[in-house]
């Protein structure tokens, strides 16, 4: 068995509030999200409308949440607001520094000086990550002149 970036999908979604869902992934995860900060973009003005935001479902495989009005939110940016309402900043960071970066498990393994095990592990939430790490990540970025303007 190796281990990995485990691949989730959305199994369920429920509207709970105006711009608000509760989702199962198909982990067993659950989270209750506020979505409001995300349908504040103009992009998604539709989803103001109560009667619009509920009408959600599941996109394709459980890839995304679709509404009838065209506007879709994808599986990998539901799992970041995921590890943030479920009290997973930690990983959530760590995953964000690794997409920033196009870091595949081994690559960020090899940027970090630790196994591939641990990379997935954080990338994951099945552990915290320590902040020695998180630090090490932003190390990394002024290292190697990809350090984010504040």
């Amino acid at each position: 068995m190796s281990v990995t970036d485990k691949t989730r999908t959305i199994a369920d979604v429920k509207v709970t509030g105006p711009c608000a869902l509760q989702l199962a992934w198909s982990d067993g995860t659950m989270a209750q999200l506020d979505l409001g900060n995300i349908v504040d973009d103009p992009a998604f003005a539709a989803l103001c409308d109560a009667s619009v935001f509920s009408q959600v479902e599941l996109g394709d495989w459980g890839h995304s949440l679709a509404w009838p009005s065209g506007e879709e939110l994808g599986a990998d940016m539901l799992w970041l607001e995921t590890l943030s309402s479920t009290g997973h900043d930690d990983a959530r960071a760590f995953l964000e520094w690794r997409q920033r970066h196009a870091l595949s498990l081994s690559k960020a393994a090899d940027a970090l000086g630790i196994s591939r095990r641990m990379v997935a592990y954080y990338s994951n939430g099945e552990k915290n990550v320590p902040k020695p790490i998180l630090l090490a990540c932003l190390g990394w970025e002024a290292s190697n002149g990809l350090d984010r303007a504040a």
